[in-house]
Parts: C-alpha cells; structure tokens; sequence
C-alpha cells in the first residue's frame, strides 16, 4: 500500500509518530517539541493541532489577550484558538493551522511543523504562568 503524502512527509522529516487512522498521525518526537501534536487529513484539508492548556477560571482575560498578541506577533503558521470554550473557564486552548492536501508540498508541511515547534518551545514559559495548578489536598504532596 502506498504512504499518504501526509505520511511520506512524516517519514521524510525523521519524525517520531504513530498512525491513530488511516487519516489520523499523532507525532510524539520530543526532540523537536512537537509531542501531542496531531495532523488529521479532513478532505480537502491537512489539520495540524495542539492541545496546548485548559481554559483557566481565573485571568482568562489577560491571557486572551496574550494569546491574540501572540498570533499577531510570534506566531509564523496557524493560530492559538479556542475549543469548546464556555464563560465558566472550560475548554481547551489550541494552536491550529490548516493546508489543503491536493497542493500542500513538503515545505509547507515543513514550515507549519517548524512553526509549531517553535512557538510550543518559545510560548511555554509565557502561557504556563495561566496554568491552574491542581489543589494540593491538606497533608499530602
């Protein structure tokens, strides 16, 4: 059977992954930070996506704010998004971008892969300050 050209990049990138479907990579290479990042092929669309955090309760809207700066500054291919989001503070931050399959070439593969890496490396210290930190229960660690 012949490789996807979604899977031929992958292969061809070095990446460490695993085929969840016959559409559906999930890449787990911590060497380029890209671990957890799914690519899904949606016909006529290539979806690469990261869960990145949950919504917090508390500061969501500063942190909006530091999301939308990111996109419009450091953020080369995709976009931070919201999934699920609801005014009680659930739901998941993403980083998501889309190519279509019928014309997307290696290097476009590439340069969004690049630019996940990049920002999941690079936003990490900035975003985990929003993180909720579980609850310790009182006498245990």
């Amino acid at each position: 059977m012949e490789n996807s050209k979604i899977e031929q990049y992958l292969i061809d990138l070095m990446l460490t992954y695993q085929q969840i479907d016959s559409n559906l990579w999930l890449l787990d290479d911590e060497e380029r930070s890209l671990q957890g990042v799914v690519v899904m092929q949606a016909e006529p669309l290539v979806i690469i996506r990261a869960e990145i955090m949950n919504v917090p309760k508390q500061n969501v809207l500063e942190l909006y704010t530091k999301l939308l700066e990111l996109n419009a500054t450091d953020v080369i291919h995709g976009a931070y998004a919201l999934d699920n989001a609801h005014p009680n503070g659930s739901g998941k931050i993403v980083l998501i971008d889309t190519l279509e399959y019928n014309t997307m070439s290696y290097e476009d593969f590439r340069a969004v892969l690049d630019s996940f890496s990049l920002a999941l490396t690079q936003h990490y210290p900035i975003l985990s300050k929003y993180r909720e930190i579980p609850a310790v229960k009182a006498g245990k660690l």
